[in-house]
């Protein structure tokens, strides 16, 4: 079932790029049906999960290089699955809505999507350390093409800066993963949850690994890359950057930097609760002054990330005493209902600045005002996932912020007041960009002729809209899938191995 969705889109994108630019129509609609059938797959997939059980399921495996015993094995649990299928999820809308704004290559850009979406569900499938750093660093490769060959003006440097940066970061995770190799004899991941490590070797591997995850997320200082590289990228590739390859950091360190570094995670467990702190409220102040309206969500995006970093290393209460699991357990799907819901939220938020883009063809707040007055239904779409943005009560947003502040609370309280700070900053800055692009007379007649969001606008958002008042309201089937495996990481950690 995962050979089949991870390798189903790519085999499809082969066909498309053979297909050619002059055959536009069936290379959408044979994108399109085959990205709802790797989503119905992901949803059959669902159906059939065992949120009881801790193991991974749907477990694929067979011997691939047997010199390095590297195994081709795939498998997922209850922290893998939720973002497996946010990835199968937004692949089709970012299909779907490419047929707003034509470009270029069109079939190239489509395949470049399809090729992502395979690679992504590979990150979050593999169990074996070398195919995962496999499909890892692939994915550079379509999401630098989408950049560097349909973004603005300034892409091709920040199409390099967001690949030396990423890639650079990955490097030492393989040193990491070679040491490992050298110390259990393959590349199984969980060999490497079991192996025992000293110390000094925990702290080291941690930091390598901290390199590329960090970046990933990305956590401040390591984040100057993701602004330039949103403002540049079409708004397909904004859509994915921020709401799957982002997480794909925070997936890092709760499948490898916990379970196979716990000792060096609870040593260093202070200094990544201030970096997440920093990325919190620091990176929340700069989102304010910001003047481009994809340059302030994707500011804003670092600092929610900072709640998912957070969520995960609160758990030593500043190297005096260690969190129970309890409370650790709350803390992380605190975490993990966080990506899910800015997944989610950044998606949305992505696509309707691609919306009135298509129209006016800039992104600069100051040029927008009294958008209400000809587009009452976008409107009413984009404040609602702004408020959600905002960590409104009801809403995804919320629901993920207050669990990982509720946890924060449990361990030191001066740490949950300053990550409660950021429910104010995120309102100032929601609300300051929907007051000035959202409300107001119009300020020009462009803005009194914008036509009013089409279908295929509008499905895309409508759904997103839905999950995120849903995930809001309800969020216990997605606490349940996660809660066994969540559950069984702590187990795993709060044992030292030393």
């Amino acid at each position: 079932m995962l050979s089949i969705i991870i390798f189903t889109p790519i085999l499809v994108a082969i066909g498309v790029a053979l297909m050619g630019d002059k055959r536009e129509g069936p290379t959408y609609w044979l994108s399109l049906l085959s990205s709802i059938f790797v989503f119905a797959l992901a949803l059959f997939m669902g159906i059939n999960f065992d949120p009881s059980q801790s193991q991974f399921q749907f477990v694929e495996q067979f011997n691939w290089i047997n010199q390095f015993n590297i195994q081709y094995h795939l498998g997922i649990d209850g922290i893998s699955y939720p973002l497996v299928l946010l990835t199968s999820l937004l692949t089709p809308i970012v299909i779907v809505t490419s047929r707003t704004s034509p470009k270029r290559k069109y079939h190239q850009y489509l395949a470049s999507f399809l090729i992502m979406e395979g690679l992504m569900i590979g990150v979050f499938s593999a169990l074996d350390g070398f195919l995962f750093y496999i499909f890892w660093e692939s994915m550079l490769i379509p999401m630098f093409i989408i950049i560097g060959l349909w973004g603005g003006k300034d892409r091709v440097y920040a199409t390099v800066k967001f690949f030396l940066y990423t890639f650079l970061g990955s490097v030492f995770m393989l040193i990491a993963l070679i040491y490992l190799y050298f110390k259990t004899g393959g590349y199984s991941i969980s060999d490497f949850h079991s192996v025992p490590l000293s110390m000094r070797e925990q702290l080291l591997i941690f930091l390598a690994f901290l390199f590329a995850f960090a970046v990933k997320v990305p956590m401040w200082p390591v984040h100057t890359w993701l602004p330039d590289a949103h403002v540049e990228a079409p708004t397909g590739g904004s859509v994915i950057l921020a709401a799957v390859l982002l997480k794909m950091g925070g997936y890092g360190f709760l499948r490898f930097s916990l379970p196979i570094a716990p000792d060096a995670s609870a040593y260093l467990a202070n200094f990544m609760i201030a970096l997440s702190l920093i990325a919190i409220i620091y990176i929340g102040l700069v989102a304010i002054s910001q003047t481009d309206m994809k340059k302030l969500i994707a500011y804003s995006s670092i600092s929610h990330m900072g709640f998912v970093t957070l969520g995960i290393f609160v758990f030593y209460n500043l190297g005096i005493q260690s969190a129970s699991p309890e409370t650790m357990s709350l803390a992380i799907t605190g975490s993990m209902i966080q990506m899910i819901s800015h997944g989610l939220i950044s998606a949305a938020l992505f696509l309707c600045v691609g919306v009135i883009y298509d129209r006016l063809h800039t992104r600069l707040i100051s040029d927008y005002q009294g958008v209400v007055n000809s587009m009452p239904k976008f409107a009413t779409l984009m404040v609602f996932f702004a408020l959600a943005n905002a960590a409104i009560p009801g809403t995804s947003g919320f629901v993920g912020e207050f669990t990982v502040i509720m946890a924060s609370f449990k361990i030191n309280l001066w740490i949950a007041l300053f990550a409660a700070i950021t429910l104010i900053i995120g309102a100032v800055y929601s609300l300051w960009l929907i007051k000035r692009v959202i409300f107001g007379e119009p300020l020009n007649e462009r803005i009194s002729g914008m036509q009013e969001m089409t279908m295929i606008e509008a499905l895309p958002l409508a759904t997103l809209a839905l999950l995120v008042l849903t995930l809001g309201l309800w969020p216990a089937p997605l606490v349940e899938i996660m809660s066994m495996s969540i559950e069984n990481l702590v187990n795993h950690i709060t044992f030292s191995k030393l």
